[in-house]
């Protein structure tokens, strides 16, 4: 039976969730870890962006990532938010580089469509969705890290649709 590992990550200045599974090509996934990075605000932003690029950087290497899927930018009313943001992911997207790694992006939407079936759905919906869908008996904390195990689970059923790489 054929396996990969994947990594979720849902980026954030503040706080980068992470969450790997085991994925299958014939039976439901397998939760490995999850976790976050925490940044600290009072560090410089490139402190704060190589922290996070170092930290993944370790998971990826401990873990043996196959392959990453991360969220992609969102478009939001503050485009202060969004640059910070796509600081995050860059820091992630080189990561997965550096590890001669794939990269799969999922916006916010198709996420929540994949795991929970309405795009439009809240956090507290995918967390319920995602502790279901690996068989869990609490819920993920934090936040970050149940989105980052949803952007896994969402390249999950991606890979069952398509050719599973």
């Amino acid at each position: 039976m054929n396996s990969k590992i994947v990594l979720g990550i849902d980026p954030g200045l503040n706080i980068t969730g992470f969450g790997l599974i085991r994925a299958f090509d014939k039976k439901d996934p397998q939760l490995i870890d999850y976790g976050h990075i925490r940044t600290n605000a009072k560090n410089t932003l490139s402190e704060r962006i190589h922290y996070i690029f170092t930290n993944l950087n370790l998971i990826i290497s401990k873990a043996h990532a196959d392959m990453i899927a991360i969220e992609d930018l969102f478009y939001a009313a503050n485009i202060k938010t969004a640059i910070v943001l796509g600081h995050a992911r860059g820091a992630a997207i080189v990561a997965a580089m550096e590890n001669n790694l794939k990269v799969f992006e999922y916006t916010p939407r198709e996420v929540k469509m994949s795991v929970v079936g309405n795009g439009a759905a809240v956090k507290s919906q995918v967390q319920f969705m995602v502790r279901s869908i690996l068989k869990l008996k609490e819920n993920i904390k934090p936040m970050d890290a149940s989105d980052a195990l949803a952007v896994a689970l969402c390249h999950w059923n991606r890979m069952k649709m398509e050719k599973f790489y």
